[in-house]
């Protein structure tokens, strides 16, 4: 008998040791699978909101991963992407066939509209899409030509190489024919240079707009999330995730990249002033 229970108290101590070791190895293992490392982004500076707000996230949801936002604009971005300077590349307008001819692959994460903003002492309320053009290429001058008070307009926008001034002007047609009396390299830089003129015009992404300048409508259509997910609203353009094809991203970057892209981030890009578009 006491044999007995001698064998049985073995066995119990050994099946005890070997859960342990089991349980070592799944945490070892758990351990293994967790993120670790950085993440960087670089580009587009009209995607600094969107792209603060997932990274945030992200990083809460993986404490061991630093995600980084280098605002270049979209042309510096994309070639981060290219030469393999960023893990990501960050763009506001879509690619052009010779980058994806290239290599590169431009994934959607939104879609942004590009508001047309004035400064809030001005009186001019609607524009249609030919207006803002004879605007920014010099034809109308004045106010009081386009719904406002007399006085000299001053057109504010971007610099070459902009997703936004590139997104503006393919949709107005008005590429290489805009006369800028600022040309700034930051879409805050351009709002903050509107709020202080009372006759300046500019264009800034809808994710980016602060009560300091005020929008007008374009043809009648206020620039909103449903107007621009719809296409009522003209001026929008893509922000897109851009990486390049064959290049391997680190676990941690194609994590990102995944959430980024899925429905789940919708709410949080929707809160950053985008559209999102994940099903």
């Amino acid at each position: 008998m006491k044999k007995a229970c001698a064998i049985l108290l073995i066995l119990i101590l050994a099946l005890s040791l070997m859960a342990g070791c089991g349980s070592s190895e799944t945490g070892e293992q758990s351990a293994e699978t967790q993120l670790s490392g950085a993440v960087s982004t670089n580009g587009s500076t009209s995607m600094e909101k969107v792209i603060g707000a997932l990274s945030e996230q992200f990083m809460a949801d993986n404490s061991g991963v630093t995600v980084t936002y280098d605002a270049t604009g979209s042309g510096a971005g994309i070639e981060a992407a290219s030469n393999g300077s960023a893990d990501i590349g960050l763009s506001s307008r879509a690619l052009k066939d010779e980058e994806a001819d290239s290599g590169l692959v431009g994934t959607t994460v939104a879609l942004d509209g590009i508001a047309v903003i004035v400064n809030p002492a001005c009186k001019a309320e609607d524009l249609t899409v030919e207006q803002i053009a004879k605007i920014f290429t010099g034809e109308i001058t004045d106010w009081s030509e386009a719904g406002g008070d007399a006085g000299t307009i001053s057109c504010i926008g971007r610099e070459a190489g902009s997703g936004t001034r590139d997104g503006f002007e393919s949709i107005t047609g008005t590429k290489d024919a805009c006369k800028l009396d600022q040309e700034l390299t930051s879409t805050g830089a351009v709002i903050e240079a509107v709020a202080g003129n009372p006759n300046a015009v500019g264009y800034a992404s809808l994710s980016a707009l602060k009560d300091t300048v005020k929008a007008v409508t374009v043809g009648g259509v206020t620039c909103t999330e449903d107007t621009v997910l719809d296409g009522s609203y003209e001026i929008q353009r893509p922000f897109i995730l851009v990486t390049k094809e064959g290049a391997d991203l680190s676990a941690q970057a194609q994590a990102f990249l995944s959430f980024a892209t899925s429905a789940a981030a919708n709410d949080l890009i929707r809160a950053a002033g985008a559209v999102p578009v994940a099903k």
